[in-house]
């Protein structure tokens, strides 16, 4: 699967997309490729305030347990509750119905510190 172009990406494998002042966050389709089938997801709650680089959740696989970092800081605003039942969605639809939460932006100018698409294939095209 191609990354979207319209996104931007973390370094560590999650995907932002920017609609004003409120981003939505998920993994990418590497990231869920490399967890395989996943069987369980953590979020925070609603109004958990967040800080990029900072633990957003847990991704739980049949092959290991990791961390899902914050782009960028803000307050939580919405959840994927769909997760909670269905984390596969995670794998079928990384991009659409795989999204994960929804955060309301306290410092816009960290989006700066975020790749291209282009970018962030060549870095996994170099794992």
């Amino acid at each position: 699967m191609e990354n979207p172009k319209e996104l931007k990406y973390s370094k560590d494998h999650e995907w932002v997309k920017v609609e004003d002042d409120i981003v939505t966050v998920g993994i990418t389709d590497h990231a869920q490729n490399q967890l395989t089938d996943i069987v369980f997801i953590e979020l925070p709650e609603v109004g958990k305030a967040v800080e990029q680089d900072g633990n957003l959740g847990v991704v739980e696989s049949v092959k290991s347990v990791s961390d899902v970092l914050c782009p960028v800081s803000g307050e939580v605003t919405e959840i994927n509750s769909e997760l909670e039942t269905a984390p596969e969605k995670v794998n079928n639809s990384p991009y659409d119905e795989g999204w994960m939460v929804k955060i309301k932006l306290s410092n816009p100018s960290e989006l700066d510190t975020l790749i291209t698409a282009e970018e962030y294939e060549k870095q996994v095209s170099g794992e």
